[in-house]
């Protein structure tokens, strides 16, 4: 039987049992969310609970990353679920704050990320990442862990993040885990929710643009318009294609011509009223590439790998 966790609602409650286990010398690990887990959340989970002695799982609904028209009044919210999953995955304690506690009365600092942040859900959200920057900078403050999960689908957000970390000297590794997706491709999303039937057999073909992309770079194709146009040719059921984009993977720099470092192609499109992004790596052979690339693309040639041993052999 599993032990029960923790759950805490301010501040200084959390910081005061946080205390005791840096004391025992354990190791931290920390996964924000904004809640309504899954299985991509639990596959952060997994991993920090694996990697870390105690793994803390924040529930918090940031106000300051949606901007006017955006769905912050109706984000889906599932509380006991979320702390069914925790409990089972193992975490250890659950920051479940309210925006007051977070934001209190006379709040005013926030934090501006530089030009990683500008394109684009940059250009599309303005002042998306300056929420997403302040309130992560709050949590790893509050927290203090050594290690910090995020998901690979929210590309740009890492690189925002990892990029926010080195410039503030902050005491905290950032890694990154693979995008999990539904059998036929769609990158999980607490946003699929609002996806009616059909428009979730429509929202496939974001996934499948992405992975045709990148199978055409595996067999050489290293062309970054035709690269775009193999994507684009698979994305005709979206109601609007907002970017499709190569970008550099460690800078965010928009990636012209041919494509000889690691880069990731990203979307963004809206099914129905939904939007939702999704991207993927296109991985050259060996690489000079930091201990968090390497995982990515080692994880990255494990799906490619998967993939084509599970594809039809002629007779």
């Amino acid at each position: 039987m599993r032990p029960s966790v923790l759950t805490f609602r301010t501040i200084k409650s959390l910081t005061e049992s946080l205390r005791g286990y840096r004391a025992a010398g354990l190791r931290v690990g920390f996964v924000p969310t904004m809640g309504f887990l899954h299985a991509g959340h639990r596959a952060l989970i997994v991993e920090s609970v694996a990697r870390c002695d105690i793994t803390v799982v924040s529930i918090f609904v940031n106000p300051t990353q949606f901007g006017p028209n955006e769905d912050l009044d109706r984000y889906p919210r599932a509380l006991e679920q979320d702390h069914a999953l925790c409990r089972n995955a193992g975490v250890s304690l659950i920051f479940v704050p309210d925006a007051g506690e977070i934001y209190p009365p006379g709040f005013q600092t926030t934090i501006e990320p530089g030009p990683v942040a500008e394109p684009l859900c940059g250009a599309i959200r303005p002042g998306h990442f300056r929420g997403v920057a302040t309130v992560v900078t709050k949590l790893f403050h509050i927290v203090q862990p050594e290690v910090a999960f995020f998901g690979q689908k929210d590309f740009q957000q890492c690189t925002v993040i990892r990029q926010l970390v080195r410039d503030l000297n902050l005491p905290v590794e950032i890694v990154t885990v693979p995008t999990v997706r539904e059998p036929d491709g769609l990158a999980l999303s607490s946003r699929n929710s609002y996806l009616s039937p059909v428009d979730r057999q429509r929202a496939r073909c974001l996934s499948q643009g992405l992975l045709a992309a990148q199978a055409a770079y595996g067999q050489g194709e290293r062309d970054s318009g035709r690269l775009i146009a193999i994507a684009r040719a698979q994305m005709t059921e979206v109601d609007q294609l907002q970017y499709l984009e190569l970008r550099d993977a460690r800078t965010l720099e928009a990636a012209h011509g041919i494509v000889e470092q690691p880069a990731a192609l990203c979307v963004a499109a809206s099914v129905g009223a939904t939007r939702l992004i999704d991207n993927v790596l296109l991985i050259p052979p060996p690489t000079a590439l930091s201990d968090h690339e390497l995982e990515l693309v080692s994880h990255a040639l494990d799906r490619q790998a998967t993939a084509s041993a599970n594809e039809p052999r002629p007779s």
